[in-house]
Order: C-alpha cells, then sequence, then structure tokens
C-alpha cells in the first residue's frame, strides 16, 4: 500500500510538472529531462510511469477534462436551470484555469499545433455549452429572436477567448472580466436577465453562510 501510495504521488508530480513546463514552454519545446527535474524524480522514474511526452500530455489533458466536468456538474447541482448553471460554469471554469495549472496546460495542449491532434477539451466544452443553451430555449429562458446557435458561438467564443488571451495576461481571467461579459449579455439573452442575477445572488449569499466560495463569482 505505501509503494502505491509513492507511485500515485509521484505520478501526480510528474503531471503536475509536466503541466508547467507545457504551459511555459508548449509541448515542441517541453523536455522529459525538464519535466524531471522540476518534479524531482529521475528519468527512469518519468518513464515508468509515461512511455513519452505524448502519453504525459494526454494524462495532463486527462485531468483537466475531469475538472471541468466536475465543474459543470456543481454547476447542474447547485440549481438546474440551464441558464443559471451556463452562468455559474462559465465563472468556475475561467477561475480554474487561473488557478490550477493542469487545466490550463490542458486546454493549452488541446489547441497547440505542435501535437497535430483536435482540440478535445474545447471541443468538449464547447458541445456542452451548445447542449446547455439549447436545454435554456426549450425551457423558454432565451428572448423572442435570439438564436440558440448564436449565443453558443457567442458563450464559446469569449470563453475561450478569456482562456487564450489569460495566457499571456492574467487580467483576462479575472471575476471582472466574465461578470462584465455576461452584464453585457444577458439582457439580450434573455428577458428574464433580472432573476438570472437574482438566483446568483442567492447562491452566493447562501455559500457564504456555508465558508463557501463565491460559486459564480460577483
Amino acid at each position: 500500500m505505501v509503494k502505491q501510495e509513492r507511485a500515485a504521488r509521484t505520478r501526480q508530480a510528474l503531471i503536475r510538472a509536466g503541466a508547467e513546463v507545457f504551459a511555459q514552454e508548449g509541448f515542441a519545446a517541453a523536455s522529459l529531462s525538464a519535466i524531471s527535474r522540476r518534479a524531482g524524480v529521475s528519468n527512469g522514474a518519468l518513464h515508468f510511469h509515461f512511455e513519452s511526452k505524448k502519453a504525459l500530455a494526454e494524462a495532463v489533458e486527462d485531468e483537466a477534462l475531469k475538472a471541468m466536468r466536475e465543474i459543470v456538474q456543481e454547476a447542474s447541482a447547485r440549481d438546474g436551470r440551464a441558464l443559471v448553471e451556463l452562468v455559474d460554469a462559465t465563472h468556475g471554469l475561467v477561475s480554474r484555469i487561473a488557478e490550477d495549472v493542469v487545466v490550463r496546460a490542458g486546454f493549452e495542449l488541446s489547441g497547440d499545433p505542435g501535437r497535430g491532434e483536435g482540440p478535445s477539451l474545447r471541443w468538449e466544452w464547447q458541445r456542452w455549452v451548445e447542449e446547455t443553451v439549447r436545454r435554456s430555449e426549450e425551457d423558454g429562458w432565451l428572448a423572442r429572436g435570439v438564436s440558440a446557435d448564436d449565443a453558443a458561438t457567442a458563450i464559446v467564443a469569449a470563453t475561450m477567448g478569456f482562456e487564450v488571451l489569460g495566457a499571456e495576461d492574467k487580467a483576462w481571467l479575472s471575476e471582472e472580466k466574465v461578470t462584465g461579459f455576461w452584464d453585457l449579455l444577458l439582457p439580450r439573452l434573455t428577458e428574464r436577465h433580472a432573476q438570472v442575477r437574482a438566483i446568483r445572488s442567492r447562491q452566493a449569499r447562501v455559500g457564504a453562510q456555508r465558508g463557501e466560495p463565491d460559486p459564480v463569482g460577483g
């Protein structure tokens, strides 16, 4: 059991070190020796857990994907109304990208041309946003004349824009940026924008009473 726990800790250390190096240097320039040094393990230990740089990058993406799925599941569990889930999850995702290098690197690897693979995390986020906007439309929460496709396009473009720009300037990953985006979009998107804000405020108050961080930002 002790040996298994040590192996699990080493694997997680390598994933984090890999994420840090991938985020700083990109996939192509990152070296396994630099990653093993940052993790404080030998090259042999790295190759015991990951047969190649590609395998390590996939592990980073898998961890980031798991985190993203947890964010959207938590948003769904808090309220259940699709449009509120959407606002909640965008705040949660951008905040996690800012705070967690594994999630940040996972998204960057998804769009790294050096890998020659499809943008799996970005595609999954796009798919979830599109499905959630369609549920909002079915629930009658989209304003008349608002296209679900157009709304999803704007939300995906903005949130992934925050992620890309945040790699160079962390101000793009701030709560204020996401709040400003929704303050601009919600009145156009739904006639119930005041209700969405009220629900978010109530969630924030409940979270504060329980000693939890604000789940949806300001």
